[in-house]
């Protein structure tokens, strides 16, 4: 069975960082950011990025009881047709019915991106993690919403065009926006104000801290690179720390998050990732060389890499939500007083 790690809240401190110094990069030289986040954006892709979902596999292996695990040729045959025949689904539904699948994925990557960022560790009521992770999950998107809308309405349209649909209008992306700032306001109000009645200043406080992070990660840098940043280094690099307890990873340190302890968890990890993450890198650059005359700019290319990102979220993200957050789903109630 999985083992737990250190409080997670500790090893949030990593990304803290990251997003701190890249945005700091990214506000004092504005005319070169792309360049100057470029480079470890381009090598936390690889290693966080695509890695993140490299180790999938071990999941179910992992949530089975000492001795009963197994990974056969008959569970590599389940695994990967399961899988495989999901991410295909996708890829169908986004040539058949393209409006559609873009507001699904969006709608999905608000429950994923969400529920990954909701505390694991912490003694948390599961009615509070489920309204965490929908309400993490809205204000990634209605951020950027309101403090770069016309820079990610473009964004937007630009994935409807690659595949063929249809604009969203000035209008309706503005409603869109307001409907997701009342919830996101108004749903926080309300979760706090359940943290501070029951004296839960460790889970507020922290709430806050990420919060005001956040917001100012997606306000201060333009779309593209706000959510290159939070999917490198917020949610991949998180995911691959929790997934660590569940592939046996025994901390070092019980202290303050370090370097060394850092390094030592994505060695561990990537030891592990690399048979399927090398697979994942020769195929990305096969179809990336294979459509690269179709692909005019850098915008084509970002949309892309969405598209792709798309057909592998689903079984990544039900894996994450059935498996690894079974017990999150048991005895959702009210949350009782200590």
């Amino acid at each position: 069975m999985p083992t737990a790690l250190a409080p997670d809240w500790s090893h949030r401190s990593y990304s803290y960082a990251a997003v701190l110094v890249l945005v700091g990069l990214g506000v004092a030289f504005p005319a070169v950011a792309g360049w100057l986040l470029g480079v470890p954006l381009a090598l936390g892709m690889v290693v966080l990025g695509v890695a993140h979902g490299a180790c999938d596999q071990f999941v179910l292996p992992a949530s089975q009881p000492p001795g009963r695990a197994t990974m056969d040729w008959q569970y590599w045959g389940r695994f990967l047709l399961g899988y495989l025949g999901l991410a295909a689904l996708v890829g169908l539904l986004w040539w058949w019915w393209p409006v559609a699948t873009v507001a699904g994925f969006f709608l999905l990557t608000v429950w994923h991106w969400g529920s990954a960022d909701a505390p694991v560790n912490a003694q948390i009521p599961n009615s509070w993690w489920l309204a965490h992770s929908l309400l993490r999950g809205l204000l990634i998107f209605a951020v950027p919403a309101w403090g770069r809308a016309q820079e990610t309405r473009s964004l937007v349209n630009e994935l409807l065009a690659f595949v063929g649909a249809a604009d969203v209008s000035v209008a309706t992306f503005q409603a869109i926006a307001v409907v997701l700032g009342v919830l996101v306001v108004g749903g926080h109000a309300a979760l706090w104000a359940g943290y501070a009645a029951r004296a839960r200043t460790d889970l507020l406080k922290t709430e806050l801290v990420e919060v005001a992070m956040l917001t100012l990660l997606f306000v201060a840098l333009p779309p593209r690179l706000s959510v290159a940043v939070y999917f490198v280094f917020w949610h991949s690099l998180q995911h691959i720390l929790r997934l660590n307890g569940w592939l046996g990873y025994a901390s070092g340190s019980s202290g303050p998050a370090s370097r060394s302890e850092l390094l030592g968890q994505l060695g561990f990890f990537l030891r592990r990732a690399a048979p399927l993450l090398l697979l994942s890198c020769v195929a990305l650059l096969v179809l990336g060389r294979v459509l690269a005359p179709r692909l005019p700019d850098a915008t084509a290319w970002f949309s892309l890499a969405l598209v792709i990102a798309a057909i592998v979220t689903l079984p990544h993200a039900l894996l994450v939500t059935t498996v690894m957050d079974a017990h999150r789903w048991k005895n959702l109630g009210p949350a009782k007083r200590p």
